[in-house]
């Protein structure tokens, strides 16, 4: 489908890694941009949008409460950032003509298939969030999508820059480099995704190629954790051994997390989505920058 690019691209939370590589990338693209940090703009502010948002702009809203253990205890104020939040800027981008593109999670999603075998979730299927966090982020999809019909939500997936932040890769990466073993859970299975990838599929979202309310923006293919700190251990020439799988349940913790909640691309591809890599061939390039 063909789109235009985007005119001004205001992007919220850009003090994270998906709003810092957005913004990274978007500016050297040659866009104009206007990046706001969380401390710029508190999302939770409902004047603050209508200061910000002007028409024309396309709003990629990276803003949001993701400490899924601390939201079990803090539920009222990831309430605020994962769904007035995003009201208050649906609102804002209504009243001025502007499009939004609202973050969301796979967390949004049960892990549970009954009597089936699980199967990459696609952007109609029934939801079920097991946690604060997942439960506050689909009510954000909900306000979102009920203030402003033609918002676009972007679910996403296991986000890590491969770096020296504190995404799991990041983290696997320091434990790699030293000797000691290692524990991860082999009963959770996502879709881990690159957020430089990411952040192309917002940019071709922003620039209007794609048509849907929902959709699936992750690397292709699923991996437990386990298997995905193995993968992070081989690209890197450790030994993979020193990787052990382990139970969540020897590692309880306060949110649950779905133990199956990797993303298909399909209908997002056919709604005009180009898809993303598999997420190994993706992994092995964050981990050769």
């Amino acid at each position: 489908m063909s789109g235009t690019r985007a005119g001004r691209i205001v992007i919220s939370g850009a003090g994270g890694q998906v709003g810092s590589c957005l913004a990274a990338e978007a500016t050297g693209q040659g866009r104009d941009v206007l990046a706001l940090t969380s401390a710029q703009w508190d999302i939770t502010d409902r004047a603050a949008a209508e200061q910000i948002i002007q028409p024309g702009d396309v709003v990629v809203n990276c803003a949001a409460y993701t400490d899924v253990d601390g939201a079990e205890s803090d539920a009222s104020r990831a309430y605020a950032v994962n769904v007035r939040g995003p009201e208050y800027i649906a609102r804002a981008c209504a009243r001025a003509g502007a499009r939004l593109i609202h973050i969301s999670t796979d967390y949004v999603f049960s892990g549970e298939f009954g009597d089936s075998p699980p199967r990459p979730y696609e952007p109609g299927d029934e939801t079920g969030p097991l946690s604060v966090y997942g439960r506050t982020k689909l009510s954000g999809e909900l306000a979102v999508l009920a203030t402003l019909p033609n918002a676009t939500v972007v679910r996403t997936a296991w986000v890590y820059t491969g770096g020296t932040g504190k995404d799991f890769v990041a983290a696997m990466r320091r434990l790699a480099a030293g000797g000691s073993t290692v524990d991860v859970v082999d009963d959770q299975t996502g879709s881990p995704t690159y957020v430089a990838d990411l952040v192309v599929a917002l940019l071709q979202v922003a620039d209007g190629y794609v048509h849907a309310p929902v959709v699936h923006a992750a690397n292709e293919g699923a991996v437990t954790r386990f298997g995905q700190a193995r993968a992070v251990f081989e690209e890197l020439g450790a030994d993979p051994r020193r990787v052990r799988p382990v139970s969540s349940d020897d590692y309880p913790r306060p949110a649950a997390r779905p133990r199956y909640s990797a993303l298909s691309s399909r209908l997002s591809v056919q709604a005009g989505l180009s898809p993303l890599r598999p997420w190994r061939d993706a992994l092995a390039d964050a981990l050769s920058r």
